[in-house]
């Protein structure tokens, strides 16, 4: 797909983005979730390999290129392997699914509330290789713990700079200020992120869009007005430790916001299954998600 042809896709698209981006610190908990203990790897390697395993299976299956789901989040690794022989943004192409790397490099200790994403002083070359390699975006994650209007707008001012950077490199950057579902202040952390993100976006310059991935807000609706924004290109939605018929009930209360679910998305499936129940509980979920993203 060329470029022109993937900010389409990721603009008019109904259906949603697959989350497929677990990193070093959360991929045991995901090999856990698919029936894979940590016994079964001895290094590092052994585990990212288990893993790979897992997502290549994922994106092979004919539910995946059923055309509901339209992007899909890569770890680094994963995107310079391959699935089916293929180098795995290419796989993805083909199955008309538009590839986003994840580039932050985890989280800083929480101050203000909030942890703030640790450097990236290679970021611009990991862009320039992404580019290459055919992705469309990238996603960059930080979270919000508690209200803090300080934090809360220097988590916003890291985003927004980290994006014109990916802008620069040639990407569209979505952005992920997450606020933490458990969050006792979570409806005040929703409105001061609203206000701040409002703020920066409409002083950006130039008329490059960028993506917004964000908890779904206690006041359903809350986000309208960022959905409708010109400088947004698509809002989406992660499922932030709901159980996939939770995210999807709060997600179809969100004009014009669609999912990009991880843990929602893949919490049925097991390393055991044969390929038919694979495909099966794999098409289930999917049919779930799309139905509550163009609700």
């Amino acid at each position: 797909m060329q470029t022109s042809e993937m900010t389409a896709r990721i603009a008019e698209g109904n259906g949603f983005i697959a989350a497929l981006d677990q990193s070093g610190g959360s991929t045991p908990k995901a090999l856990k979730g698919y029936g894979i203990e940590s016994d079964a790897w001895s290094n590092d390697e052994e585990m990212f390999g288990l893993i790979h395993q897992m997502r290549s299976r994922i994106i092979s299956t004919p539910a995946f290129a059923s055309g509901k789901v339209f992007g899909a989040i890569l770890f680094e690794r994963t995107m310079d392997g391959e699935v089916g022989g293929k180098p795995t943004p290419q796989a993805l192409h083909d199955r008309g699914v538009v590839p986003f790397i994840k580039i932050d490099k985890g989280l800083e200790d929480e101050a203000n509330g909030v942890q703030m994403m640790k450097p990236m002083p290679d970021l611009d070359a990991l862009l320039a290789r992404s580019k290459a390699l055919g992705m469309f975006g990238t996603k960059e994650r930080s979270v919000i713990h508690s209200v803090n209007r300080e934090g809360i707008a220097a988590i916003v001012a890291q985003q927004i700079a980290v994006g014109r950077q990916v802008l620069a490199g040639g990407l569209v950057p979505m952005l992920e200020p997450e606020i933490n579902i458990k969050s006792e202040t979570r409806a005040e952390c929703d409105d001061i992120l609203f206000e701040e993100l409002t703020k920066q976006l409409d002083a950006m310059p130039g008329d490059d869009q960028v993506m917004l991935k964000l908890s779904l807000p206690v006041k359903p609706g809350l986000f309208d007005s960022l959905v409708d924004h010109p400088r947004v290109l698509r809002v989406v939605a992660l499922s932030g430790g709901y159980t996939r018929p939770e995210a999807c009930q709060e997600l179809a209360r969100n004009r014009g916001v669609v999912a990009s679910f991880s843990r929602a998305l893949l919490q049925d499936l097991r390393s055991t299954m044969s390929d038919a129940e694979f495909d099966g509980a794999l098409g289930s979920a999917i049919d779930e998600i799309h139905a509550a993203s163009v609700a």
